[in-house]
């Protein structure tokens, strides 16, 4: 008897096994727009679209020694299997970091993982059931939109200001949303130098978005990679400060160190950390032990806490350059000027679509990311986030003059065609490259 290996009929001709896939996956979806990010990687393009860190600045002699002296010492335990929860004393380590944002937790509320994006899938994935409802700022973090989108979530996204998230708006949003009969999980947010918006969420606010939260019993996801990143001043105390059952802390080395090692970690009431630690246990078994002592010696023997400083100071130089290349050159845009991080989001002049202008960009030789990336229903095209983090000032004054000029033209277009040239089914930025996170 001869066994068939025919897939199932209900296959297509481009993938034979369309039919099989769960539903889940018919929400993982990527895009033409994405595509466009291949060819701007080319030399010949600027790339503003990015949120690669600039890692020039690392003292790479003394990492590679750092990280060769563990495997000659410790090898036979550094590229062993590990704990589900993470190395004990990188979760020591950890908890000096947090300290820097006024968080006093111990080492057994942590879970370390493979970067904050792992972060946001597992607590996504004992958090969702289809059709839950999780809150974001609106715009938010393409990234995690797309871990929501997997995971059948519906998103309501609330309207932010130069002051970070607006209260009354989220409150407004949780009342009308549990009328409807909906489950409303957790807020999502990004606090300190928003990733695109750029805007950081004030104290006072902070305090008032956690009593809504803790009042209406939503869960609030602090998602933090840039909180450290700061130009002038302080760090603002985290959420997680001031409110430890009611608040889950996302944290990664990725900004201020190295996304290579990827390394990140969460901090969550006890209840939810043996949750994640069992989520944690069955998609990856245990986070990399070698890249966990790495970091431990990092942290260890090197001064981090002044090479933040030096990143801080790179960083705020490549943004002064793009503010001033911002308006030089394109003067009749808006954008806010952030106090940290890597993004500046700019809001086009009036009937521009920031994605359909793309592949006009890159034949310009620039590349932005497209604000309809950055909301779950593709709204948005008429901004755009640039990214300051890895060109230099020099490289950044010339991607933002050639995209006046890109946008001159298609000024010009809308003035005598009355539309921009639209893109045959370009669908959202639904699953981000690290070009583009």
């Amino acid at each position: 008897m001869v066994t068939s290996n025919t897939p199932p009929a209900q296959g297509t001709r481009l993938d034979p096994w369309f039919g099989a896939y769960a539903q889940r996956a018919h929400n993982m979806r990527a895009s033409e727009v994405r595509a466009l990010f291949a060819v701007a990687s080319r030399p010949e393009v600027v790339s503003l679209a990015g949120g690669m860190p600039n890692l020039a600045d690392l003292p790479l002699d003394d990492i590679a020694e750092l990280t060769a002296k563990v495997i000659a010492t410790e090898g036979m335990t550094a590229l062993q299997y590990g704990s589900g929860q993470g190395r004990p004393l990188l979760r020591e380590k950890i908890v000096d970091v947090m300290r820097l944002e006024a968080i006093d937790a111990h080492p057994d509320d942590i879970v370390v993982t493979t970067g904050s994006q792992q972060a946001l899938d597992l607590v996504t994935r004992i958090f969702i059931d289809p059709g839950d409802v999780i809150i974001a700022e609106a715009p938010s973090y393409v990234g995690a939109l797309s871990v929501f989108r997997s995971y059948e979530a519906e998103v309501e996204h609330v309207h932010m200001d130069a002051a970070g998230l607006v209260p009354s708006e989220l409150e407004e949003s949780i009342v009308r949303l549990k009328e409807q009969g909906k489950r409303v999980k957790f807020l999502y947010t990004i606090p300190n130098f928003h990733n695109p918006a750029g805007v950081t969420l004030s104290l006072e606010r902070r305090h008032q978005v956690v009593d809504i939260c803790k009042r209406h019993g939503v869960v609030v996801i602090e998602d933090n990679p840039y909180g450290l990143l700061g130009f002038d001043g302080e760090p603002l105390p985290a959420m997680r400060s001031f409110e430890e059952e009611g608040v889950v802390y996302l944290g990664s080395f990725s900004k201020t160190f190295a996304p290579g090692y990827r390394v990140g970690w969460v901090v969550a009431p006890h209840a939810v950390r043996e949750k994640l630690v069992l989520a944690q246990e069955s998609a990856i078994l245990c986070p990399s032990h070698a890249s966990q002592m790495a970091i431990e010696a990092y942290l260890s023997n090197h001064d981090w806490k002044r090479q933040i400083e030096e990143f801080r100071s790179m960083y705020k130089s490549r943004r002064d350059a793009m503010i001033a290349a911002l308006s030089e050159f394109l003067p009749d845009a808006t954008w806010n000027v952030p106090e940290g991080g890597f993004y500046v989001w700019v809001k086009l002049p009036p009937g521009l679509d920031s994605k359909t202008m793309l592949p006009r960009a890159v034949t310009g030789r620039v590349a932005y990311t497209p604000g309809t990336a950055f909301f779950y229903d593709g709204t948005g095209a008429d901004h755009l986030r640039l990214s300051f983090c890895y060109p230099d000032e020099a490289t950044i004054r010339e991607g933002v003059r050639r995209l006046a000029a890109v946008i001159s033209a298609e000024r010009e277009s809308v003035e005598i065609f009355g539309t921009t040239p639209q893109l045959d089914d370009v669908t959202d930025v639904d699953v981000p490259g690290p070009d583009i996170a």
